[in-house]
C-alpha cells in the first residue's frame, strides 16, 4: 500500500475555453488589483513547493500492516471485523524548516553576508550610535522630554518599534511590487535596527530603574535557572536563523510557512521565547521597571501572533488554513488535542545547522553581557 505522496505536480497555464470550446480573452485588471496580494490555492502551494521542502510520511496502514508482518499475523483472523479506512499521516503543507545542506551554500554568498554585516555595522555608530554624533542621542531626547519616569520612556521607545517594524512588515507585498524585495528589505533593516538598539541600549541603562520588587540574585540556583530559560528561549526567538542569508537580502527574501521543528510545538515561537525571556529577566532583576518592559514587549508579541496569522493567511489563502488547523499558538496545544501528529523521528527536525548554530550563539551573547553593559553605560541613553 503507498501513501499519497509530497512530490509537485506540474501545472500548465492553460487558457480559458466556454462551452462553445472557443478561447476566452483573459479578464483584464486594474493596477490596483495588480498590487493586491494573491492568496494562493492549496493545490498550487503544494506544487510550487520545492521537492526538498516536502515530506511525505507513511500511512498508518503501511505501519499497521508492517506490524502484523512482523508479528507473523499478517493474514486476517476468519470472521474478524474489516480494518478501518486508513489514514494518512499530516503530510507537509508548509516549508519544512531549518534545512541546511552544506553542498548547497555558496562561498561567494555568506562572503558577502559577512562584507554586508560588517558595513552596517560600521555605518551604524557615526550615523546613530556615537555620542555627541548620532542621531540616537536626539531620538533619545526627544522621548525623554515626554515623561521624567524611565518606565514611560522605554514604553514609548517599544511603541515607535512596534509601529515602525510591524507596520513595514504589513506593507511588505506593496513595498516589493515598487521596489523589489531585496531593496525593500534592506529599508526595512536600516529602519528597524537602529530602533532596535535604541530599545536594548537603554533598556540596559535603566534596568534597575523603578521600585525594588524582589531581589533573588543571590539566592542558590536562581543564577542557573535564569541561565537555562535564557538559552531555551532563544530556540523560540529566532526562527529568522532558518533563512538568515535572506535576513541581508543576500538571497531575495520570501515569507515563508514553516511548519516543521519549534513550528510543531507552537506557530508563534517569537511570543513564546520573548515570554521566557521576559519570565528569567524579570525574575533576576526584579525592579517595577522590568515589569513595565516585559508588559511592553509581551503587548508587541501578542499582537505580531494575530499580525503574522494575518500576512500568512493573505499571501497563502487556503494552505495557512489547513497549517493553522494543525498547529497552535499555546505551545504543545496541538499536540496533546491530537491536531499535530509528530513523526517518529522528530527529533532530528532538530539536528540541523541554524539550531546547532543557536548554542554558541547563546553561549557567546552569554560572555558579552559585561561589554555590551560597558557599551551602554558609555552611551548614557
Amino acid at each position: 500500500m503507498q501513501c499519497a505522496s509530497g512530490n509537485s505536480m506540474m501545472m500548465g497555464n492553460a487558457p480559458l475555453r466556454g462551452a462553445t470550446g472557443r478561447q476566452q480573452a483573459p479578464a483584464r485588471s486594474s493596477p490596483a488589483a495588480r498590487l493586491r496580494p494573491q492568496a494562493l490555492p492549496l493545490g498550487r502551494l503544494a506544487a510550487a513547493r520545492p521537492q526538498q521542502q516536502g515530506r511525505a510520511w507513511r500511512c498508518r496502514a503501511e505501519q499497521q500492516q508492517e506490524a502484523q508482518q512482523a508479528s507473523g499475523s499478517g493474514e486476517a483472523q476468519p470472521g474478524a471485523p474489516p480494518p478501518p479506512p486508513a489514514a494518512a499521516e499530516q503530510q507537509l503543507v508548509g516549508e519544512d524548516a531549518a534545512v541546511f545542506n552544506v553542498e548547497d551554500q555558496s562561498l561567494r554568498s555568506w562572503a558577502l553576508f559577512a562584507v554586508l554585516l560588517t558595513g552596517v555595522s560600521a555605518l551604524l555608530y557615526p550615523v546613530w550610535v556615537a555620542p555627541g554624533l548620532g542621531l540616537g542621542d536626539d531620538f533619545i531626547a526627544a522621548l525623554s522630554s515626554l515623561s521624567s519616569d524611565s518606565s514611560v520612556v522605554m514604553l514609548a521607545i517599544l511603541l515607535v518599534f512596534a509601529i515602525a517594524h510591524s507596520g513595514l512588515a504589513f506593507l511588505r507585498p506593496y513595498g516589493e511590487e515598487l521596489v523589489g524585495a531585496r531593496a525593500y528589505r534592506v529599508m526595512f533593516a536600516l529602519v528597524s535596527l537602529p530602533l532596535a538598539v535604541a530599545a536594548v541600549v537603554y533598556f540596559i541603562d535603566h534596568r534597575y530603574d523603578g521600585v525594588p520588587l524582589w531581589n533573588v540574585r543571590g539566592v542558590t540556583g536562581v543564577h542557573e535557572l535564569v541561565w537555562g530559560l535564557s538559552f531555551l528561549s532563544f530556540y523560540f526567538l529566532y526562527p529568522s536563523t532558518f533563512n538568515i542569508l535572506e535576513v541581508a537580502a543576500v538571497d531575495e527574501p520570501k515569507l515563508h510557512m514553516w511548519e516543521t521543528g519549534i513550528m510543531r510545538i507552537t506557530r508563534h515561537p517569537q511570543m513564546v521565547g520573548q515570554a521566557i525571556w521576559c519570565l528569567a529577566h524579570t525574575l533576576w532583576i526584579g525592579s517595577s521597571f522590568m515589569v513595565v518592559t516585559s508588559l511592553g514587549l509581551m503587548a508587541h508579541h501578542l499582537f505580531g501572533c494575530w499580525h503574522g496569522d494575518y500576512r500568512l493567511r493573505r499571501k497563502y489563502g487556503e494552505a495557512f488554513e489547513a497549517v493553522k488547523a494543525r498547529t497552535s499558538t499555546l505551545p504543545f496545544a496541538a499536540i496533546l488535542d491530537g491536531r499535530q501528529q509528530l513523526p517518529h523521528d522528530y527529533y532530528k527536525e532538530f539536528i540541523r545547522g541554524p539550531y546547532l548554530f543557536l548554542a554558541p550563539f547563546c553561549v557567546g551573547a552569554y560572555l558579552c553581557h559585561p561589554l555590551m553593559q560597558r557599551a551602554a553605560y558609555f552611551l548614557g541613553w
